[in-house]
């Protein structure tokens, strides 16, 4: 089947992928557009999990501001390499965490930055509150486990659900960014400030 260029085109300023990508997956998707951007989207991330392991010494330091002035953040995501890191896609992603994190108030940015001692004081209250339901002692533990899950949620920037768009997480949200820029993202750390808070 022979693909227009004109299509090609579409799909790479649509999809930010190569142009190779973009003509295969239009091949294999019998020229239907909508098609063949699922098909770019679900190879950039088998794709991306696979850059997951490579090292990432560039990026952005990035802040938010919210209307009014009463609170701040100040994040820095990091990528494979300078060219990335001044790319618009990229900048806006930075940008979009920042916001982000100045609306759902992250204490951590994933599962494994929360201290030891915190996960089994959050385990412990959840024991002791399913106790307290009159919930029998065997499925104590998969009760605080399971709310341990929706702590995690509410805490960690990485499972947090992106204050933009609900229906998927943040981590997720770097995770096609991976795949469309085609470099691996890491979120190194943030900072976020409300005026007059005492730490």
């Amino acid at each position: 089947m022979e693909i227009k260029a004109e299509l090609v085109k579409e799909l790479r300023k649509k999809s930010n992928a190569g142009m190779m990508d973009c003509k295969t997956a239009l091949v294999d998707s019998k020229g239907d557009i909508k098609k063949a951007e699922e098909l770019l989207n679900e190879r950039g991330l088998a794709q991306a999990s696979k850059k997951a392991l490579r090292a990432t010494k560039e990026g952005l330091i990035d802040c938010y501001i919210h209307l009014g002035s009463k609170v701040g953040v100040m994040v820095e995501v990091n990528c494979e390499t300078d060219f990335v890191a001044r790319n618009e896609m990229f900048k806006n992603l930075v940008h979009d965490i920042a916001l982000h994190i100045a609306a759902a108030a992250p204490l951590y940015v994933s599962m494994g930055d929360v201290p030891d001692d915190a996960v089994e004081k959050e385990k412990e209250l959840y024991r002791k509150q399913a106790l307290n339901e009159g919930k029998s002692e065997k499925i104590i533990d998969k009760i605080a486990e399971g709310r341990l899950k929706k702590y995690y949620e509410e805490n960690c920037l990485m499972e947090q659900p992106f204050v933009k768009d609900n229906d998927i997480k943040i981590g997720d949200l770097v995770k096609q960014n991976i795949a469309k820029i085609g470099e691996n993202i890491v979120i190194k750390r943030f900072t976020r400030y409300v005026l007059g808070e005492e730490k």
